[in-house]
């Protein structure tokens, strides 16, 4: 026990980048979010190299990536699922969007909550080309860390938080602020959604009274 808790002490930290740096990348296989914000606060206060950890992160959310597709590509072992999947009607148009501009309907993906591990699951289903997949996963990572990491890292970085005795609830903050933009994202792209359905269905009753009366 008593190692343990000594493991876990900045100094210790800083003796063993190493193992800091691979429990950043495992901890963002299990939760992104999480482990953006555990890295910048690390980063922030001088617990991990700054380098060292952004770079935990984007090898953590590209390599999470890679394996999401991987795992889409062994699937297609399965030909009762193959068969099931490829005759729904969902997911016939989700693979003609995929096949079509993929790099950019794959960055456009990752910016989208809930969609990711689904939608980089059936970019391998599909056999989606992987250095199409790739390109678009390093470009998107790239962004997406820099923004949320650099923001966090600077925040924290401040000499007014840095001598603050309650700096340690940044992490907790970034952590929620995340899950709000996240929320307000997914509400957002649900009522445009909505909004386009609604749109197509009275442009089909249009289209459907106008040959009435032809």
């Amino acid at each position: 026990m008593e190692d343990y808790i000594t493991l876990l002490q900045p100094n210790t930290i800083q003796q063993n980048t190493w193992l800091a740096f691979i429990g950043i990348v495992l901890l963002s296989y299990l939760l992104e979010d999480l482990a953006i914000v555990t890295a910048a606060v690390m980063a922030s206060q001088g617990s991990m190299p700054f380098e060292v950890a952004l770079l935990a992160i984007f090898v953590g959310i590209a390599s999470g990536d890679a394996l999401l597709y991987a795992f889409g590509v062994w699937a297609r072992r399965w030909r009762s699922l193959r068969y099931r999947l490829l005759n729904m009607p969902l997911l016939r148009q989700a693979r003609r969007r995929l096949k079509h501009h993929a790099i950019i309907n794959i960055v456009i993906i990752r910016f989208i909550p809930g969609l990711r591990s689904v939608s980089f699951t059936l970019c391998g289903y599909f056999r989606i080309p992987f250095h199409q997949f790739l390109i678009a996963v390093l470009l998107a990572t790239a962004a997406w860390t820099a923004l949320v990491f650099s923001i966090i890292y600077q925040v924290g970085s401040t000499e007014y938080l840095q001598q603050h005795p309650l700096k340690w609830l940044l992490g907790p903050i970034a952590l929620i602020l995340l899950w709000g933009v996240n929320r307000i994202a997914g509400h957002s792209l649900h009522r445009n959604k909505k909004r386009s359905n609604h749109s197509l269905s009275e442009l089909s009753q249009s289209h459907s009274i106008s040959k009435g009366k032809l």
